[in-house]
Formats: C-alpha cells, sequence, structure tokens
C-alpha cells in the first residue's frame, strides 16, 4: 500500500538543512545518498567527533526540519500516516507497520524518517515485553500495554487458542478495562506488538515460551500434532504429521522412543499413542481391568469390556484371556467379574 512517495517528500524536507546536518540525518536513517542506517558511533568516527555531537547534531536537525513550514505544506503526507495508524487502533509493532506501506527497505527508512518528523506520532523502543511501536498518544499506548499483559496473564497454562477465539478475548479486555472498541485491524496489531504472545505453525495462539508455541524437541512437536489431531495416533501418523503439518524433520525410530519416555503420552494398542490428558492412564490391559473394577466394583464381563475398549484399542479376546487369570479375576454367581 503506497500512500505517497515518501523518498520524494522526504528529499523535500533535506533540502533546507545544511550539508554536514543533513549528511548526518542521511546517515542516521539510511535516506537520500546513504542506502544504510549508521551508528552515531560509525558516523563520529568518519568525522573525527565524538558520537555525542552526532546525536546534538542529528537533534538539530530534526528540531529545524520539525519547525519548518514544509511540515505545514505536507499535511496531506501526515494526515495520511495518522489515518493509517488510528486506522490499527492506534499503535503499530514498527516493522509490520513499515511494511505495509513500503515495497523496499528504502522506502521504509523514510516512512521511518517522516514519523520521526512530526511530534503527533511517539515512539516506544523494544523491550521484554512488546517490540518497538510507534502510537498516537501515551494514553493509547498504555491501554494497549495493559491489555496485553491481562491478555498475557489470561494465556498461562492454557491450551492455543484459534484466531477468532484470542481476538475475541483482546478485545474483550480492552473494551471492558479501557473502553476501547477494537475492530479486526486493530486487534490484529495490537497482537502484533506483543512478544510474549505467538502463532504457532498450527495457527493456534498462546504465550511465546509455550511448548504448545514454541516446541523444544521431537516430545513437543509429537504433543503439537496428536492434540491437533484429538485421537489416538500410531506413532508412524506422528512422524508424518510432523514432518507434514509443521515442516519439521523427523525420524520414525526417534519419534517412537521419545513417545515411550514422555509421560504425556501412553501406549493404548500397538505402536498407538494417546494423550494422558485425554484421560487414558498407562499399564497393561490387566492394570486397567484392575483400575475399572477398583472404582466400578463387580461389573458383568461385557460391561468390563467395554470400558477397557474405550481405554485401550485391543482385541475383545485379549480381553478375555486377561479376564481369565484367576490369581486377579473371579466370576461371580451373577455371572459379573470382581477383584480376588
Amino acid at each position: 500500500m503506497q500512500l505517497f512517495n515518501a523518498i520524494k517528500v522526504s528529499e523535500e524536507f533535506l533540502g533546507v538543512l545544511p550539508k554536514r546536518v543533513r549528511d548526518v540525518i542521511e546517515r542516521r536513517f539510511g535516506i537520500g545518498k546513504s542506502k544504510d542506517r549508521k551508528t552515531l558511533e560509525a558516523i563520529g568516527t568518519s568525522y573525527g567527533i565524538t558520537r555525542e555531537r552526532v546525536r546534538q547534531i542529528e537533534a538539530h536537525g530534526l528540531k529545524k526540519l520539525n519547525s519548518n513550514n514544509s511540515i505545514k505544506d505536507k499535511k496531506d503526507v501526515f494526515d495520511a500516516l495518522k489515518s493509517e495508524l488510528l486506522r490499527r487502533g492506534g499503535i503499530v509493532e514498527e516493522e509490520k507497520f513499515l511494511s505495509s506501506l513500503a515495497k523496499t527497505q528504502e522506502e521504509k527508512n523514510n516512512i521511518r524518517f517522516l514519523l520521526t518528523l512530526d511530534n503527533y506520532f511517539k515512539r516506544n523502543k523494544e523491550d521484554e515485553e512488546f517490540y518497538g511501536r510507534w502510537s498516537a498518544d501515551e494514553k493509547l499506548a498504555s491501554a494497549c500495554h495493559e491489555t496485553l499483559r491481562l491478555l498475557h496473564k489470561n494465556l498461562e497454562g492454557k491450551d492455543p487458542m484459534e484466531d477468532a477465539e484470542i481476538k475475541a478475548k483482546l478485545a474483550e479486555i480492552a473494551q471492558t478495562n479501557f473502553s476501547q472498541n477494537l475492530g479486526p485491524d486493530a486487534l490484529e496489531s495490537w497482537l502484533s506488538v506483543s512478544k510474549l504472545v505467538a502463532r504457532n505453525k498450527l495457527g493456534g495462539w498462546g504465550l511465546v515460551d509455550s511448548p504448545h508455541i514454541s516446541p523444544r524437541g521431537v516430545r513437543d512437536l509429537a504433543f503439537l500434532v496428536m492434540k491437533q489431531h484429538g485421537s489416538p495416533m500410531h506413532f508412524s501418523e506422528v512422524t508424518q504429521a510432523i514432518k507434514k503439518n509443521l515442516s519439521e524433520p523427523a525420524h520414525l525410530q526417534t519419534v517412537h522412543n521419545e513417545l515411550i519416555k514422555d509421560d504425556r503420552f501412553v501406549l493404548v494398542g500397538r505402536g498407538l499413542y494417546a494423550l494422558r490428558e485425554w484421560g487414558y492412564e498407562p499399564g497393561t490391559v490387566k492394570d486397567i481391568i484392575k483400575n475399572i473394577l477398583t472404582s466400578s466394583g463387580p461389573l458383568p464381563k461385557e460391561k468390563v469390556i467395554e470400558k477397557v475398549l474405550k481405554e485401550r484399542h485391543v482385541k475383545t479376546a485379549t480381553i478375555l484371556i486377561n479376564l481369565q487369570d484367576k490369581r486377579n479375576f473371579k466370576s461371580l454367581d451373577d455371572g459379573s467379574i470382581t477383584l480376588v
């Protein structure tokens, strides 16, 4: 989306500056003759002056441009930037905002320069919670920050949320706590400001340090694809799902070994695994029968079979063979099965 010719507009502003001041600003922002952004130290070294002196020259130049009537003459340019910023909820992650308005790095640098000229635009540096961002005012920025902090707390220990779900939660928090009515573009923009929330490769949103969002190894990758699948999977299916759905390398035997070692997974059949959180318990078929009878008391044989089949993907004959173990099970006069 090109709102205006940012390179041409910047050139008009730079034209009113003395040569050295212009050169410093061009090199600081990567505009004009300078295609790359330079540090204060690098510019100072080339001029044989201190970095503090370079900073002073830059500040002087920007102040001169800010007070110049050219700002008023370019009101349509700055109004266009303001309109875009407000459409996105009044606060935007810098790189995403620039990328949406410019096709090249040179254009991005020039738009960043123009944003710096108008005092309407406020820039917050990147910190532990948020990316570098531009906002319309401090009050709006504060509302966004606090809304996201509340969202972070809400996501702790939770399963990944779908796109619509997390945006609905964000909208609810913003409206309830800060009277901010966020539209679709604003919700997208506010989410992009946070460094603590991210979307995984399956489209689920959550805290970035969660294994559901940032898998740390084969075990987490397996958990993620099984969670999405929603029912038991053979370890070969898990391996293929990791490759196909997550575009991650996976070796059959490695996946199988990790499923065996991680207690989040339960073997429920020959090579078939389920998640413990789905209600499956580890153990042999015999162990499952014991658990069922301990919990429910004597049960008809058919009922025992029914309950075991919910826990294990095995043949009915396998269950019947285990029920014949007279050291653990016995039949009552009414045909029910109980523990010895």
